[in-house]
């Protein structure tokens, strides 16, 4: 009979295509993980993968059985949903995913809010750029995750747009612009910018959008965070581009002056993406609906 635990393990490999990093995310040994492997061929009377240099693949028996694997899986997270009462659990745990920006300011926010409803969950949440934060929902290292980033279309991966994000000229007190209302686009010629580093994709969305309008930024330093950035505007080091939700405090003590550009939209898509090969656990489809009073395309997930 097959194990139910084996099969989770036989599927940590599939998607990884490798024992060390199917070790790495289940917390076991490599050691353990090929044991558990060898024991579930030797079950089945069938080798399941070709082993090789660069990790392993799939013999037609073990494709055969990861159709089965997976359905199974899926079966018993559908049911844990259908019968679980989230807000009796006695301990459970989410984990979110979130580009700099919104892990910053956005999402600490719901992440309370949801806690105050379930104070016997945990919620874990991981930073980083777009392309790291979509690796991690791909190796199951993330339920959900928030960006702002543009995407390319992955089979696997799945989105939701909630809602446009004005992006704003960011000047400091002291700056010749801090008494206007806009900008004009051409002004923006003889500053200096600080921006975010050059692996970020909010720094290459941004210097595409300046580009389509004639704009070569001139950059005096980089920074790897929004907090960063405001720092330097302050200090006087240059200006920044950044969305409304970063500035709130910082406006309401008038340490900055957010200005839009005149005739120009530098407005991004704040989005949920999730893997959409694994299905939304208990936990996680709680905090979808704890989130879909505040954006309704969340109730047709």
């Amino acid at each position: 009979m097959l194990d139910f635990h084996k099969l989770e393990i036989f599927q940590a490999v599939v998607e990884t295509g490798s024992f060390s990093l199917a070790a790495e995310r289940l917390f076991l040994t490599q050691a353990a993980v090929s044991q558990h492997i060898k024991e579930l061929e030797a079950s089945v009377g069938t080798e399941l993968f070709v082993r090789g240099r660069r990790g392993v693949t799939l013999t037609p028996s073990g494709q055969i059985l990861a159709n089965y694997t997976r359905r199974i899986l899926d079966l018993v997270t559908e049911a844990a949903v259908a019968v679980t009462d989230v807000a009796h659990l006695k301990r459970g745990e989410i984990r979110l995913g979130a580009t700099p920006g919104i892990g910053s300011y956005v999402l600490p926010g719901w992440m309370q809010s949801f806690r105050k409803a379930y104070p016997q969950l945990t919620l874990s949440l991981t930073t980083d750029v777009t392309q790291r934060i979509v690796e991690l929902l791909q190796q199951d290292r993330l339920d959900l995750a928030f960006i702002e980033g543009e995407l390319e279309e992955r089979d696997w991966l799945g989105y939701v747009a909630l809602q446009e994000v004005q992006q704003y000229v960011v000047v400091g007190r002291g700056h010749a612009w801090c008494m206007l209302e806009t900008i004009p686009l051409e002004a923006l010629y003889t500053q200096k910018f600080v921006m975010r580093s050059k692996d970020s994709q909010t720094r290459r969305w941004l210097e595409s959008q300046l580009a389509n309008h004639g704009v070569v930024p001139e950059i005096a330093a980089e920074f790897d965070s929004p907090e960063a950035l405001k720092q330097a505007v302050i200090a006087g080091m240059g200006i920044t581009i950044l969305p409304d939700y970063t500035l709130r405090l910082e406006l309401q003590s008038k340490l900055l002056r957010a200005l839009p550009l005149e005739g120009v939209s530098l407005n991004r898509v704040l989005k949920l993406i999730w893997n959409r090969q694994k299905p939304f656990g208990p936990i996680t489809r709680a905090f979808l609906k704890h989130l879909a009073d505040e954006f309704p395309a969340l109730h047709n997930l």
